[in-house]
């Protein structure tokens, strides 16, 4: 009886130890999977990281991921509209914005860590802080408006900048803090070196897009000066044949008159050069214009000179197609591989080398660019005295400017080169110059741009263009002028002082940045387009407006 008494109460016993094994069991697992404060789920243990363990690491990885993107940056549309807001701020609102914005950088990378160790108040601060910071910053840079004020401008100002200056001290502290929790984190510096490394990436594909960009503005004739040409061309072929030649001059020749050659392709800017050259002139009466341009551009070329004849001068106009003594492949020869920039491969530049031959009865004529504007009178180049010289023109270096020597235009590693000329010797300029034709005939410099040519097409002997070879045919031939005859560098010098531009005879929008393209230097645009006035019906301004936005005054 005692043994079977016995026998149910160990039974009992080991029972009730089990369900109290089983109850204790359940509550540390349910312990153990109660959220944290923050709202997170508890990670496994070594041992339960086969099972769920592989979704809690994608979720991990997906947190990283945004963290990152979080770090790295927004998207470019709103860092362009927040750092344009940041340029038009003062220089003092401009120095706390930057320190903001390094203290965001700082905070950023230090949250990447503080949630994944434990840091709980820690990671709850620092979003705080960063949350605070960017409120700051919109604020500063003039992001956000806060209505209802009646308190003026200033006070808002003081307003912001102690609220600003606040709470950078209290991002520093926090920093501080963030800096003593994690004092020898080499993940911390990994991360912000490799963020360093993504921003200098970023920076590099920025700098290429937009050189690529500049290439592709440079290349491309913009869509109003397109549409230009085509009404042009159309109502140049409406006309009657006997319409569609300019009144015949019997002096056209004559040494008596000042002669003007452009050689171009674009309406506009040579209807600029020929505006402001009669208007800077003190007598236009005896200025006659020759104008050369290719067969495309031709019937619109004349359709602009007959619609709006530059009175009182006179006027020429001829297409590389009437030159029958050019080489065949003339217009094709000067294209190079690799090569698109029309400054380089035009054949117009290199008809330049053939002056005597286009003008058989001149002694003198000054050729200019078609992206200059001439504003005082060039008469007196014609009073000169050449001293033997083929040609004038302004040097475009001085003692501190070496990269305009010689050498930086040709390759003095060829026997040809090293033994001829001077390394160091003085580059000139294209774009407004004035010629001796009959010292160029008497030399025969024709011949001599032969022989360049022919050697440059055996081996790369200069830099692309028309400008190196003719340092070579004119080498010891150039008469140096005056800078003032001549200020260029409008195209890509942004520091021109205004004193010498308003005290040069012509300016010359050398370069990539050309004043008829929206990526021009807009302080030389105006001399531009004060030169642009063209008809009697309207000013300059209209007429460039309306090519800019694809249709052209009517004529």
């Amino acid at each position: 009886m005692w043994v079977a008494a016995g026998g149910r109460e160990s039974s009992a016993a080991a029972v009730l130890r089990v369900l109290l094994i089983a109850t204790t069991c359940g509550l540390v697992f349910a312990l153990l999977h109660l959220p944290l404060p923050d709202g997170r789920a508890r990670s496994a243990g070594p041992g339960g990281e086969r099972g769920a363990g592989g979704v809690g690491r994608i979720r991990e990885a997906r947190r990283l991921s945004v963290v990152t993107e979080e770090i790295d940056g927004q998207t470019d549309e709103i860092a362009a509209e927040e750092d344009e807001r940041i340029s038009k701020s003062p220089p003092d609102t401009k120095e706390k914005i930057w320190m903001m914005q390094d203290q965001l950088i700082m905070a950023k990378a230090y949250l990447h860590f503080a949630a994944p160790r434990g840091s709980v108040h820690l990671g709850r601060e620092l979003r705080l802080r960063i949350k605070e910071i960017e409120r700051a910053i919109s604020h500063s840079s003039g992001g956000t408006h806060v209505p209802g004020r009646n308190n003026s401008v200033t006070d808002i100002k003081k307003e912001n900048t102690m609220q600003c200056v606040t709470k950078m001290k209290a991002m520093e502290l926090t920093l501080s803090k963030a800096q003593r929790t994690y004092p020898r984190c080499s993940q911390m510096t990994s991360k912000l070196r490799a963020m360093m490394h993504n921003s200098e990436e970023l920076v590099r594909a920025h700098q290429s897009e937009s050189s690529f960009l500049e290439q592709v503005a440079v290349r491309t004739l913009p869509k109003g000066h397109h549409c230009l040409a085509m009404q042009l061309t159309s109502e140049y072929f409406s006309l009657d044949p006997i319409k569609r030649e300019f009144p015949i001059r019997d002096s056209i020749q004559l040494d008596g008159y000042y002669h003007y050659a452009i050689f171009s392709d674009n309406v506009l800017a040579s209807a600029v050069v020929v505006n402001s050259t009669i208007a800077a002139s003190k007598d236009p009466r005896r200025i006659i214009l020759h104008i050369v341009t290719d067969s495309l551009n031709y019937p619109a070329m004349m359709m602009w000179f007959l619609t709006n004849p530059p009175t009182p001068a006179a006027i020429q106009i001829k297409s590389l197609d009437d030159l029958k003594w050019l080489p065949g492949d003339f217009s094709s020869r000067f294209k190079l591989k690799g090569v698109r920039d029309p400054r380089y491969t035009s054949a117009l530049n290199h008809l330049r080398f053939y002056l005597p031959e286009v003008f058989p009865s001149l002694g003198k004529v000054v050729l200019l660019d078609h992206d200059v504007v001439v504003q005082n009178d060039l008469t007196g180049l014609w009073d000169l005295d050449m001293k033997g010289k083929v040609i004038g023109a302004v040097e475009t270096c001085t003692s501190s400017e070496g990269y305009h020597r010689l050498d930086s235009l040709v390759d003095f590693s060829n026997p040809n080169i090293f033994n001829k000329l001077d390394p160091k010797a003085r580059a000139f300029a294209f774009g407004m110059n004035i010629f001796d034709l009959n010292e160029w005939r008497k030399q025969d410099l024709t011949t001599t741009y032969h022989k360049w040519f022919q050697l440059g097409k055996i081996e790369k002997l200069w830099k692309a263009g028309s400008l190196p070879l003719g340092q070579l045919i004119f080498y010891n031939r150039t008469l140096p002028l005056d800078h003032r005859w001549h200020v260029l560098g409008l195209g890509h010098d942004f520091s021109i002082g205004r004193d010498e531009l308003e005290s040069a005879s012509v300016i010359h929008y050398s370069g990539k940045l050309k004043p008829w393209l929206e990526i021009s230097i807009p302080k030389y645009r105006h001399y531009w387009n004060s030169s642009a006035t063209f008809t009697d019906k309207g000013d300059g301004g209209e007429v460039i407006r309306k090519v800019e936005h694809g249709y052209t005054a009517s004529l």
